[in-house]
């Protein structure tokens, strides 16, 4: 369906959201976007999702017909198998289905991260620190030659670390969080990610000064750990 319309229903904060957005830039798909408040849910939201989260695509036909996809996976792998552009996926099944499992391993990470980000207490800041160290560390071990996830080729892997690694360019104006210590080859990974133009496109300018205003309302271990 490339001559679908496509809107990308969305939060600011939101790094599954960010997903989508870089794919569909990636793939040089025209689409809007529409931002909703997650804490003070829209009823046609509430209508279109099933789980009551963001992303959703938004697919109209040339008929005038709708459909709603949920899930970031679920939209990148439509994106991937209907729109036109360079592939995100690799054509090797058994590759491919590598990448899959490593966007799963960033999915984990998120876990972790969220976590981190409201943690309250040194406790279980540190916890979450360690956590996310142990798994980047495995990250590391995994990368080949720079500069994306595969080599040369930008993938749906990239997509998913980059709006993760997009935390921490915001973290590192609070505090030393000492993360990637040691790791050169995602730390080289996250600066080229960072560069990229549909990485940088996938959120608002005021994307640092919201997420330091989510911080702050979690009362965050984080920025105490600044003082």
């Amino acid at each position: 369906m490339p001559d679908a319309k496509l809107t990308l229903v969305s939060h600011h904060l939101c790094p599954y959201v960010q997903r989508a957005a870089i794919a569909l830039s990636e793939k040089g798909v025209a689409f809007e976007r529409r931002h909703i408040d997650l804490s003070a849910k829209p009823d046609w939201f509430v209508r279109l999702s099933p789980l009551g989260k963001v992303p959703l695509l938004i697919v109209r036909d040339e008929a005038g017909g709708e459909t709603v996809l949920f899930e970031s996976a679920a939209i990148c792998e439509y994106l991937e198998e209907t729109q036109p552009g360079v592939a995100l996926h690799p054509q090797d099944p058994l590759e491919r289905a590598r990448h899959r499992g490593w966007i799963e391993f960033g999915s984990a990470i998120l876990s972790d991260l969220w976590g981190f980000e409201t943690a309250a207490d040194e406790a279980t800041y540190e916890a979450k620190r360690q956590a996310l160290r142990t798994k980047f560390a495995r990250l590391d071990g995994e990368l080949g030659a720079a500069p994306y996830f595969a080599g040369a080729g930008f993938s749906l892997v990239d997509a998913v670390f980059a709006p993760i690694f997009r935390y921490f360019d915001v973290f590192d104006t609070i505090a030393e969080t000492g993360v990637f210590d040691g790791l050169s080859r995602v730390g080289a990974w996250r600066a080229e990610l960072a560069g990229r133009s549909s990485v940088r496109a996938a959120v608002t300018e005021d994307y640092g000064e919201r997420l330091k205003a989510f911080l702050d309302r979690h009362d965050a271990y984080l920025l105490k750990a600044a003082a």
